[in-house]
């Protein structure tokens, strides 16, 4: 029968791929490919040295592991990579970044299926 949970996430990740995903780019360097990735945000807050709290935003784009290739095979994000959303004439451009020292992402689901790229607006091209 094997692992129902496994099975039920895998179930899960195909319609979020299929029903709520939309193609960005992901670069690295000159190399770069496009992937279908779910839009989503993290919040962080972080405390300054005089004790004040901020809260900062993250653009997060869930991809799924094996997408991610950039033709040496899979990759795992990091900072300093690009993801790049065109929203009608606009694209948007992203830098793979968390803020505080955290890493740049993190995987989504205990199977390692699906990467959550944490990223923070660099730019807005026409």
């Amino acid at each position: 029968m094997g692992d129902l949970l496994d099975r039920g996430a895998a179930f899960l990740d195909a319609q979020r791929h299929q029903h709520l995903s939309r193609p960005v780019l992901y670069r690295r360097g000159t190399d770069e490919k496009e992937v279908q990735a779910t839009v989503g945000k993290t919040e962080f807050e972080q405390a300054d040295d005089a004790g004040l709290i901020h809260r900062v935003e993250s653009r997060d784009f869930l991809v799924r592991t094996g997408d991610l290739d950039l033709g040496a095979g899979p990759i795992l994000p990091r900072a300093g990579d690009q993801v790049r959303e065109t929203v009608g004439t606009q694209l948007f451009v992203f830098e793979v970044n968390a803020p505080g020292g955290q890493p740049p992402f993190r995987y989504s689901d205990p199977y390692r299926r699906v990467l959550r790229i944490q990223t923070k607006h660099i730019g807005t091209e026409s």
